[in-house]
């Protein structure tokens, strides 16, 4: 998928499920940044691994978000407006597989519980940092960070 797709569609779709207070163009861009890093928007499904969906989300991931009390309500909110209104968590995360919409907006909720501000187009370090501490990537691919946060803040705010 084209990333300028993903920005004026995707993310969109997603962000109208979640409270407004979620919404910001730096919240925009670090999910957009997170799913480069993790699939390059090209792959639902880990190659060789269990994450799903173009974040690459854990199953553990998909529990956090659904039993944390700063996100659950969300969580369950966008679940039933997408017509998923008693998956479970392992539900969840198989859903994420097929439904971009779903994916971004659990990446989102991910972010949520951090304490740290989101960081700015200027804060390249800090908005690696951030993924680090939500993501917790196996293989992190330090060397690729620069170039997805490049690209998802020119398609965020052009």
């Amino acid at each position: 998928m084209q990333v300028e797709w993903f920005a004026s569609h995707v993310l969109p779709a997603a962000f109208a499920l979640l409270p407004a207070r979620l919404d910001s163009t730096e919240a925009r861009a670090l999910v957009t940044a997170i799913c480069l890093q993790e699939s390059a928007l090209k792959h639902r499904r880990q190659i060789g691994g269990p994450a799903r969906g173009l974040a690459q989300f854990e199953a553990i991931a998909c529990t956090e978000v659904m039993t944390h009390h700063g996100t659950r309500d969300a969580a369950k909110a966008a679940l039933t407006a997408l017509l998923y209104p008693t998956v479970s968590d392992t539900g969840v995360h198989a859903a994420l597989e097929h439904n971009d919409v779903l994916a971004v907006v659990f990446a989102r909720l991910l972010l949520w519980p951090d304490r740290e501000r989101l960081p700015t187009n200027l804060e390249t370090g800090a908005a690696w940092a951030y993924y680090l501490r939500r993501w917790r990537p196996g293989r992190p691919r330090p060397e690729e960070w620069a170039g997805n946060w490049e690209a998802a803040w020119a398609t965020v705010d052009p």
